[in-house]
């Protein structure tokens, strides 16, 4: 397939992996030549319980059997929609109790933005150096990372950034300020966590001069971190929350939630204040209803803080630096992009995936999905340690 891949499919990249698929479950995706790999990735945090879950599937199977796409959004009651956004506002602050569907994180942040700018009516958004929130021309906008974002020039306009765990900076949010956007833990700026109460700052801050703080838990959310959304391991609530990627279960999705009162701003003046035709599918709803039920009703949010432990004390080698990150959003850190090249291009030959952080170089990303068991997170790591070895003999020769 890769020659036709290359050929008539648009790239991200001029290097790609190139795996060439055939079927993934569990833990474990295959190629074609009935290699099995090693999850460690879970299709960059998206597969939160893992490839084929069957309370997966079967949702999935159940809703194709009644209706898929009837109309756009917003306009007919669908089951599936509407118990998702009642069980998630069950599970969330009180104040955050009315849920948009949208059909990708970046599109949640999009309409996020917007609805900031709708509530508050005024221009300036303030994100932070490093940050990646999607990549559209909103989001690229508040994306804190200068060299993604040059050829596609001018973007939106009055955009600020601070320095993550800089409270110094807090200072330029002001009463020009719609709104903060942060991510609950630094994602494509290597799994940085806030520190010395950074986001009940933040918090505090926007409260002073009303402006409203955007939480992104598009990489952090659905029990990655051992709490349904990262900002639960806080003492803060947010005014609007960002989801996307692990709330499908692998299947195309996002969301953006708010107080009711907020999110009704969206209909009128102007009506039609954020559209999609595709957001709410009852198909992609029926595969988030039942993600989010399994991850509520199971031990598996929990079980991520247990893992993480197993995580740390296995990694430990020489070439690594330190392994930053809460539950299962952990990057193992080596001295050089050279070096990290080198371990995730010689696991994959070896059968465990492992990838890349957008902005730090250093960074090995591992984010299996929370349905990975302990003797999997021993297998990975056994090969981590192999490679990271050979590696090692070859610079100390």
């Amino acid at each position: 397939m890769n020659p036709d891949f290359i050929k008539y499919q648009a790239q991200t990249s001029p290097y790609p992996l190139g795996m060439e698929v055939s079927h993934a479950i569990g833990s474990y995706i295959y190629d074609t030549n009935d290699k099995k790999y090693l999850d460690f990735v879970a299709g960059v945090s998206a597969c939160t319980l893992g490839h084929q879950h069957p309370r997966v599937n079967q949702a999935i199977k159940d809703q194709l059997d009644k209706y898929s796409h009837v109309m756009v959004y917003g306009e007919y009651s669908q089951s599936p929609a509407v118990q998702y956004c009642k069980l998630m506002a069950s599970l969330l602050p009180e104040s955050l109790n009315k849920t948009y569907l949208v059909n990708s994180g970046t599109e949640a942040i999009e309409g996020a933005l917007k609805l900031a700018k709708r509530t508050t009516g005024r221009s300036q958004l303030i994100s932070c150096h490093n940050a990646y929130h999607g990549n559209t021309m909103g989001s690229m906008s508040v994306m804190g990372f200068e060299e993604r974002k040059q050829a596609f020039r001018p973007l939106l306009p009055d955009v600020d950034f601070i320095t993550f765990n800089n409270e110094e900076d807090l200072q330029k949010i002001t009463t020009r300020t719609a709104a903060i956007l942060l991510e609950t833990i630094q994602g494509g700026a290597g799994f940085i966590q806030p520190e010395n109460n950074f986001l009940e700052k933040v918090r505090k801050r926007c409260d002073e001069v009303g402006a409203l703080m955007i939480v992104d838990e598009i990489q952090p959310g659905f029990g990655r971190t051992g709490k349904l959304f990262g900002f639960q391991n806080y003492d803060v609530v947010p005014d609007i929350v960002v989801m996307g990627k692990g709330m499908g279960g692998g299947m195309p999705v996002g969301a953006f939630t708010a107080s009711a009162e907020k999110m009704d701003l969206l209909t009128e003046n102007p009506k039609l204040g954020h559209i999609t035709t595709f957001g709410g599918h009852p198909v992609i709803a029926s595969a988030c209803l039942a993600t989010l039920q399994e991850l509520t009703e199971t031990n598996l949010m929990a079980e991520t803080l247990e893992k993480e432990k197993l995580f740390r004390s296995l990694l430990v080698h020489p070439l690594i630096t330190e392994v930053r990150g809460k539950g299962l959003m952990l990057a193992a850190m080596t001295e050089s992009a050279e070096i990290t090249n080198q371990v995730i291009l010689n696991c994959q030959d070896k059968g465990l995936i492992l990838f890349w952080l957008l902005f730090e170089g250093c960074a090995i990303r591992i984010t299996p999905p929370l349905t990975i068991s302990e003797d999997e997170i021993r297998e990975g790591c056994k090969i981590i340690l192999e490679v990271m070895d050979e590696i090692l003999k070859k610079i100390n020769a």
